[in-house]
């Protein structure tokens, strides 16, 4: 299983973007969980078999129809120890 920790910036926030990616991953069998941040962008951990994670990813990159996304900052993590994926409150 690999992880990778987002931050997704652009218009993220109040688009429906968690609610999206929610429904995204758990399609694909992914992993962690998804929140806003006060600093306008998204965070996200996503956990899964190679294929499922770049699905997701990929996704990311164009987010629901009102996201505009402009930039994706991509590190590896750990996967969560809580199994499913869910939406975090805002940080």
């Amino acid at each position: 299983m690999k992880a990778r920790l987002l931050r997704i910036a652009g218009r993220v926030q109040g688009v429906g973007y968690r609610d999206w990616l929610v429904r995204e991953a758990r399609r694909h069998g992914i992993a962690g969980w998804v929140r806003n941040r006060a600093d306008g962008t998204v965070e996200a951990l996503l956990a899964g078999e190679e294929d499922g994670l770049n699905a997701v990813l990929t996704a990311c990159r164009r987010g629901p129809p009102l996201a505009q996304v402009t930039r994706i900052e991509e590190q590896f993590a750990e996967p969560p120890e809580e199994p499913g994926f869910t939406r975090r409150p805002s940080l």
